[in-house]
């Protein structure tokens, strides 16, 4: 019996990974649809007066103290019991609970039913990115986890360009009930997924794992395929079992958890802060919504340069030159004298922390970790990142009213300085390397 992990690496690109993208994108499009809402729909409860700056920072911290369980469960269940499994049940949680959001009676009761739906947000990003990694091609990965976050982001232009277009017509309270049924409809279509076969193999189901890569290469190829490359493959079947607790990862796990608090306060700090402090300073919550939709095409932009760049520069060089001009762009912003500069300085800023996203989140963290451990590392570090995400919110209220947007962005330019030397000085490169050899 071959060698799966090389079968399924020596793969050309098909469309049986399309189709992959396409059922696994779907989720993270509705996750971040579902993720971002807040951007829009917080600035408008504000103006309604249905809720403070107060209230909306434990509307986002209960979003991230339900992430944070969400992760935790992702880890512990991907890895004990499959991808495949693990990724549905968060689609119900987040589907129903976004739904809910919609039912509410005040602003207590969504902070509820919020964090209830961060538990279906945190899981989708642990499995996806993750299950994704383990049926791409080296050469690819990258690239195809760019495209993966660029599905997710183009959710964020979308929530916000359909925020502008609906909430006067029909209320903050229809974009709940779209997101809720979008994650619905998606648990239909991925019921065809295929589970992992790198995780099917370690856990000893080899007959499962076979018939799998069986079917993909008869299905897709007909059988006409190279001999498999063994050399950088080790047997997934005889390999020992690997310990979460091995002193090779400390380092890993190190990085990996620094890049997701840096990645968490750039968005919590910025991003998802956005609409509410224009507001705060004046601007109407229409106007505040306008300016936000052309920022938020960054984020798409962002991850179409992660797919031009990842996978031919290597993801060291992609994150150390992104981290430095994120955080020369986040200054430049906070520093502009007119709305217009200020836009395009927001577009910039937008488009290099999702350009970190795509490149960190979607393709370097995965890869750092082995199948047997994956998901539960992986875990720890978006864990970390939660965890930040669920103070930050508060610092923001805190530094934006002793110093102004200057004052969160310089905090969010010296984290991503920090950031840089982090990966410069403890990164291992992973591009075009398998998964067993990193």
């Amino acid at each position: 019996m071959s060698n799966l992990a090389a079968r399924l690496d020596r793969l050309p690109i098909s469309s049986f990974h399309r189709n992959l993208l396409i059922i696994i994108g779907g989720g993270m499009f509705f996750d971040g649809f579902d993720n971002y809402l807040a951007n829009s729909v917080l600035s408008i409860l504000i103006e309604e007066n249905w809720s403070t700056l107060h209230l909306n920072a434990c509307f986002l911290s209960g979003t991230s103290l339900g992430m944070l369980l969400g992760s935790i469960m992702a880890g512990y269940l991907g890895d004990k019991h499959g991808r495949k499994s693990t990724y549905q049940i968060n689609l119900l949680i987040f589907g129903f609970a976004s739904i809910a959001c919609a039912l509410t009676p005040d602003m207590y009761w969504l902070i509820f039913f919020r964090f209830l739906t961060g538990i279906g947000l945190g899981a989708e990003i642990v499995v996806g990115y993750g299950l994704l990694s383990e049926f791409i091609p080296p050469s690819h990965r990258g690239r195809w986890g760019a495209l993966m976050s660029f599905i997710g982001q183009f959710g964020l232009f979308f929530v916000t360009f359909t925020s502008w277009l609906i909430i006067p017509l029909a209320g903050w309270r229809t974009m709940f009930v779209i997101a809720g049924l979008g994650g619905l409809l998606v648990y239909i279509a991925r019921k065809q997924l295929p589970e992992s076969p790198r995780w099917l193999s370690r856990k000893g189901r080899k007959q499962e794992a076979e018939i799998i890569v069986s079917n993909i290469e008869n299905k897709y190829y007909q059988g006409n395929l190279p001999t498999p490359n063994t050399d950088n493959h080790s047997n997934l079947y005889i390999k020992p079992k690997i310990s979460v607790f091995e002193p090779r990862f400390r380092k890993r796990i190190f990085l990996g958890s620094l890049m997701m608090v840096v990645q968490s306060i750039s968005i919590y700090g910025f991003v998802a802060w956005l609409p509410s402090l224009m507001v705060s300073q004046g601007i109407s919550a229409n106007l505040s919504l306008t300016i936000t939709v052309l920022m938020t095409l960054g984020g798409p932009t962002g991850a179409v340069f992660a797919y031009c760049l990842t996978d031919k520069i290597g993801r060291k060089p992609a994150i150390i030159l992104g981290s430095l001009l994120a955080a020369l762009s986040g200054i430049l912003y906070a520093l502009s004298s007119s709305q217009l500069y200020a836009t395009l300085c927001g577009f910039v800023t937008f488009s290099l922390i999702y350009y970190l996203v795509s490149v960190i989140q979607a393709g370097y963290i995965p890869e750092l970790f082995p199948t047997d451990v994956r998901m539960r590392l992986s875990a720890i570090c978006v864990i970390c990142g939660r965890i930040s995400s669920i103070i930050i919110p508060f610092f923001v209220v805190l530094l934006y009213n002793y110093g102004g947007i200057l004052m969160v962005t310089s905090l969010i330019a010296i984290l991503l300085c920090i950031q840089a030397i982090a990966v410069y000085s403890l990164g291992i490169e992973t591009y075009n390397k398998s998964l067993e050899s990193i």
